[in-house]
């Protein structure tokens, strides 16, 4: 990429994409910033839509807990050699405690001899504004029971993640960071881009939603069997977003790893989820990608020319955690010979027995095998797959169930497990699990009913 002397550029790389992804992963990213000139970011994306309500649920349970369940996975590798490096690493990992994780990291580093300065990005959190209320808040929704809130979180931008970064700090932990904005609050650190400097905080948006799933630009997701080879899946290299403050922008991932980067990669990660391509509505900026040009300037180097911005929405997306329901599911595997038919026949066996003694339930049948993602609630694919007597010797059969009575679920359960001796031959290897079923309800608020904020531990 050639350039002008005067243009600066910062390098931000993505070390996770999920709370589920590999740990091991960001050691070689922190290895390849470190070799760049000029300034460099780390950051992981660690939240998803029920994230928050199971972090608040622990929370509850332990006021120490309540961050990412792998947070510390992901940090521990590489936080020495970040702040070796001068490389400010970013999360909302903190998810419903940021201060725990902080207090608990300065603990750790303690013990190793190190010292930096931790910020926590606050005010996404509005569960305190809902504690003992006798009016519902005018931003919730009318159909919302109050009583089954567990959490009430609102995707905040990049303010605060740009101020923690000028005043100093080596990490910053927030909650619900919404993914690209920590992206924009280095990108805004970096070249000091105001926050109404709406074309430049286009280009910061789409910067960090080209890296916020991690490789999934760099070949993971994007792989393919036949029709979309990927060399090297098993090392996938993280993604790296080079930045000019010209407002150049630049993804590679990391050299010599597996994965690529390349105009189709980038084109499906750019409307991954993005509901209007001329108008996706972030905490920092309106988003306008439908004009966009790539350009391949190499071997895993794509160029993203021809980004627009518009003025941030005044409202912010706001995400309410509900409990209330129970899931319970349970499997029984048939094989052999006339393996569909045993199954089947287990199936019409639960159908009479849960029918007769638990009617208000609503169970779910698959025969996986033989129809299972592509099944549907009311079975017809099912009927369907087993009309055209499908020649399997290896079939489960899976009950999955979401209600509210807990006790009636394990009941159901026990029927599918009773089927060892009570139901056709040849049946084995039952699993069976029960759990809360969280739940997640959005609803908008005002930005300026939100007021993000920096807490310094």
């Amino acid at each position: 990429m050639s350039s002008s002397p005067s243009i600066r550029y910062a390098h931000i790389g993505c070390g996770a994409g999920f709370a589920g992804d590999r740990p091991d992963a960001a050691v070689a990213l922190v290895e390849a910033l470190a070799e760049r000139d000029g300034a460099r970011y780390l950051f992981f994306e660690l939240l998803a839509e029920r994230t928050l309500a199971e972090a608040q649920l622990r929370k509850l349970e332990d006021p120490a807990m309540g961050y990412a369940t792998h947070l510390f996975a992901f940090l521990e590798p590489i936080v020495a050699s970040c702040l070796t490096h001068g490389i400010p690493i970013i999360t909302n990992g903190g998810a419903a405690n940021p201060v725990a994780a902080a207090q608990r990291l300065r603990r750790q580093l303690k013990t190793q001899g190190l010292d930096a300065k931790i910020a926590c990005v606050m005010g996404d959190d509005l569960g305190d504004a809902l504690d003992g209320q006798t009016a519902r808040a005018d931003w919730l929704p009318a159909d919302c029971p109050l009583e089954e809130i567990v959490s009430c979180n609102v995707y905040i931008g990049a303010e605060a993640v740009t101020q923690a970064l000028r005043d100093g700090a080596d990490i910053v932990i927030g909650g619900r960071l919404a993914d690209p904005s920590m992206a924009v609050g280095a990108l805004r650190h970096a070249h000091g881009w105001a926050a109404d400097d709406w074309q430049h905080l286009a280009v910061a948006t789409a910067a960090g939603h080209l890296l916020e799933c991690g490789t999934q630009i760099t070949g993971g997701y994007f792989a393919d069997a036949r029709r979309k080879t990927v060399a090297d899946l098993a090392n996938l290299g993280c993604p790296i977003a080079e930045v000019g403050s010209d407002a150049s922008l630049v993804i590679t991932k990391m050299p010599g790893s597996g994965g690529c980067v390349t105009e189709q990669t980038v084109k499906e990660q750019l409307l991954y989820e993005v509901h209007d391509p001329a108008a996706y509505l972030t905490p920092d900026v309106t988003l306008d990608v439908s004009r966009v040009r790539l350009e391949t300037l190499g071997p895993d180097r794509v160029a993203i020319h021809d980004i627009h911005g518009h003025p941030a929405p005044a409202t912010l997306k706001g995400n309410l955690g509900l409990r209330g329901l129970w899931f319970g599911e349970a499997g029984i595997s048939y094989a052999g010979p006339d393996a569909v038919e045993r199954a089947q026949l287990a199936l019409e066996i639960l159908r009479q027995r849960l029918g007769a003694r638990l009617p208000q339930l609503r169970p779910h049948f698959d025969l996986i095998g033989v129809a299972s993602l592509f099944n549907d609630g009311s079975g017809e694919w099912l009927e369907k797959r087993l009309r055209e007597a499908p020649a399997v010797e290896d079939v489960r059969l899976r009950l999955g169930i979401v209600d509210r009575d807990r006790d009636a679920i394990d009941t159901a359960l026990q029927e599918l497990e009773a089927l060892y001796l009570n139901g056709p031959a040849g049946g084995g290897g039952v699993r069976r699990q029960l759990g809360e079923s969280l739940r997640t309800q959005s609803f908008l608020i005002a930005r300026e009913r939100v007021t993000p904020f920096v807490s310094w531990q």
